[in-house]
């Protein structure tokens, strides 16, 4: 992951760039399709946005809950929930992502593989992942 959050101000820069709107104009525009998705999901109307994922407002019932520590029952009181629900498309376009990253990460491990061949042992470890705090892989320890 690469940890990037994209916000406004991203989204912003984006339509200044792609459309060719000032960017004033820019930060209006995605502010009001912003405003218009978050009016919509107020009054409780599902939200579509085709290839992306649609947004629905659901209505849960009050039930009976448990305190996982004391083990006490606990009502849980009747709420609106907001769902996200990614489209097939996107999933695809995600793991296709994932993939990729994954092609790249193995290639990478097999050219560093094959490098420290050089190094002996120890930098093969090193690749492996066996260089740990503890001297066990996977411990984290």
């Amino acid at each position: 992951m690469s940890g990037k959050t994209v916000t406004r101000a991203d989204l912003a820069e984006a339509v200044f760039r792609k459309v060719g709107l000032s960017r004033t104009e820019s930060a209006d525009l995605v502010e009001m399709v912003i405003d218009e998705i978050c009016g919509a999901i107020v009054r409780g109307d599902s939200v579509k946005l085709s290839s992306f994922a649609t947004f629905q407002v659901r209505d849960k019932k009050e039930r009976i809950g448990r305190n996982p520590k004391t083990g006490e029952e606990v009502p849980i009181s009747p709420r609106r929930v907001m769902t996200f629900k990614a489209s097939n498309v996107l999933k695809n376009r995600v793991l296709a992502g994932h993939r990729k990253a994954i092609g790249k990460t193995s290639a990478n491990a097999a050219r560093n593989s094959e490098s420290s061949a050089d190094t002996g042992s120890e930098g093969a470890a090193a690749v492996a992942g066996m260089n740990r705090p503890g001297g066990k892989a996977g411990t984290g320890a």
